[in-house]
C-alpha cells in the first residue's frame, strides 16, 4: 500500500496564465487540483478526456459546460463530463478558489 501525506501550504502555487494559479497532486488514478481564478482571467475553452468535478470553496463562478451555463457559489458543485468544451468566469470582484477532482489522473499536473 503506498500512502501520501499532503500539506496544501507545502504545494507552491503554479501560475498557469495571467489570473489563473494552481496547486495539485496526484494519486495513482486521480489528481486533485486547488485553483484561484482572479476577476478579469481570460476564460479559455477547453476540453480533456477526463472527467471533473468542481467544487467551489469561495468566490462565484459562471460555468460554460457544453451548451449549458451554471452560475456556482461557495459549496457548489459541478460534474463535468469527460471530452466536453467548458470553461468559467469569474463573477463579481472576488477571486475564486474551486477544488478540482479529475479521473483518470493528469500527469501533467504533477508538482
Amino acid at each position: 500500500m503506498d500512502i501520501h501525506k499532503i500539506d496544501w501550504s507545502t504545494i507552491p502555487w503554479k501560475e498557469v496564465r495571467k489570473g489563473v494559479e494552481q496547486k495539485a497532486f496526484s494519486g495513482s488514478a486521480a489528481t486533485v487540483a486547488l485553483h484561484r481564478l482572479m476577476p478579469g482571467h481570460e476564460p479559455r475553452p477547453h476540453a480533456h478526456p477526463n472527467e471533473q468535478i468542481a467544487y467551489i470553496v469561495s468566490g462565484r463562478l459562471r460555468f460554460h459546460i457544453g451548451d449549458e451555463v451554471h452560475d456556482i457559489g461557495p459549496g457548489g458543485l459541478v460534474v463535468i463530463p469527460s471530452n466536453v468544451t467548458h470553461w468559467g468566469e469569474v463573477l463579481g470582484d472576488e477571486p475564486v478558489i474551486n477544488l478540482d477532482v479529475f479521473t483518470p489522473k493528469r500527469p501533467e499536473y504533477a508538482p
